[in-house]
């Protein structure tokens, strides 16, 4: 694991006591604050003893669990017959004879049958019970409570987020983008590129190729403060936001400058599986220069992202809706996306911010530019 992880939760057991495991088989998974980790055997062996158990906090380079080595093919094949054997004499307990006795002492229950009036007497007295069960029918819908662990990652996230808020001089700029020449762009070319490439085309990679080249010009937004020092850099790492059933995670695009629109757009979907397979590893999410996240594939139609420290800004994409707009004096009805970009103004000034986001809009809405566009 990273140097920056000390301590992990065992989160579950796949193997128990007397289980036969191969070498490099999964044992156990240990949920750290970034990723799962599987811990695996070092050696084909008879598991003869574990240390920890599930939901335990474990430190790195701690014993799991005791391992003895050998082959465990035969050991099965003895314990097989042994369980077969013993439930057989089990059967043979039961004897019909008893149940005969029993049955002789059924007469005199008729004959005490007889006296039917108690138990009359006793059914009028219950009868008053159900009133003061009535007053209990004012809380009529479902009052239960369900109180569960926060898993490290959410923790982890939680606490990053509220730091970003506490450190950052957060503010957020927005801006409308026509998608008409983009989906016209896609509409025409994902079937071929489906077919040729196997790669999806989607809106993503447009909006990572645009904010590329806007960060070109705005080096403020692909900055970082360390210490008393901002670090410019000329390179683009970008953070995709993902979201998992654990809490969102960023994995990162390397060089996402140096990519065409197809590259990113690849490199994306790979990411995103990794993510929702739980296959991330911390490499995978180290570092990010920039983020990108969509909120649109849930509907969101605008809202305020929040600053993946240490980085600069954080790009939000939103649901397209079709909106009635001016185009050369006549309305028209064009699909719209807002999008907002929120940056830490310690590092870019809001005449450096809507620069950025303006220049993305100009990209997007005009798709030909970023083929046409010089290195800077």
């Amino acid at each position: 694991m990273a140097e920056s992880i000390t301590e992990g939760t065992l989160k579950t057991w796949t193997k128990q006591v007397g289980d036969f495991v191969e070498a490099d088989e999964e044992v156990a998974t240990i949920e750290t604050d970034k990723i799962d980790v599987s811990v695996n055997a070092p050696k084909s062996g008879k598991i003869v003893e574990i240390l920890f158990k599930e939901e335990d906090t474990v430190t790195v380079g701690a014993d799991l669990f005791k391992i003895e080595p050998g082959e465990g093919g035969a050991a099965k094949a003895t314990e097989a017959p042994k369980e077969e054997s013993a439930p057989k004499p089990k059967e043979e307990e039961p004897k019909p004879e008893p149940k005969a006795e029993t049955a002789k002492p059924e007469p005199p229950k008729e004959t005490k049958a007889a006296p039917p009036p108690e138990p009359k007497k006793v059914e009028k007295k219950p009868a008053p019970a159900p009133a003061p069960a009535a007053g209990t029918k004012p809380p009529a819908g479902s009052r239960g409570e369900t109180r569960v662990k926060m898993n490290r990652m959410r923790l982890r996230i939680a606490e990053r987020l509220k730091e970003s808020q506490n450190a950052a001089a957060s503010l957020t700029t927005f801006n409308e983008i026509d998608m008409s020449a983009l989906m016209a762009l896609r509409a025409a070319n994902k079937d071929d590129i489906l077919k040729k490439t196997g790669i999806k085309l989607g809106f993503m990679s447009a909006f990572a190729k645009a904010s590329c080249l806007a960060l070109q010009e705005i080096k403020a937004a692909n900055a970082s403060i360390e210490g008393d020092e901002i670090v410019y850099r000329d390179y683009v790492d970008l953070s995709v936001a993902v979201a998992t059933p654990k809490g969102l995670v960023t994995p990162v695009v390397r060089n996402a400058e140096s990519m065409e629109m197809l590259q990113i757009e690849q490199e994306i979907a790979n990411l995103g599986k990794k993510a929702r397979d739980g296959k991330l590893t911390l490499e995978d999410m180290a570092g990010g220069s920039f983020t990108i996240s969509n909120g649109g594939v849930f509907g969101s139609l605008y809202g305020t992202p929040i600053i993946n420290l240490p980085q600069a800004a954080v790009l939000g994409m939103h649901a397209i809706k079709e909106k009635p707009v001016v185009v050369n004096g006549k309305i028209e009805i064009r699909p719209i996306m807002v999008v907002a970009l929120t940056y830490d103004h310690r590092l870019l000034d809001g005449r450096e911010a809507v620069t950025f986001l303006v220049r993305v809009k100009e990209y997007i809405e005009q798709p030909a530019k970023m083929l046409l566009t010089l290195p800077q």
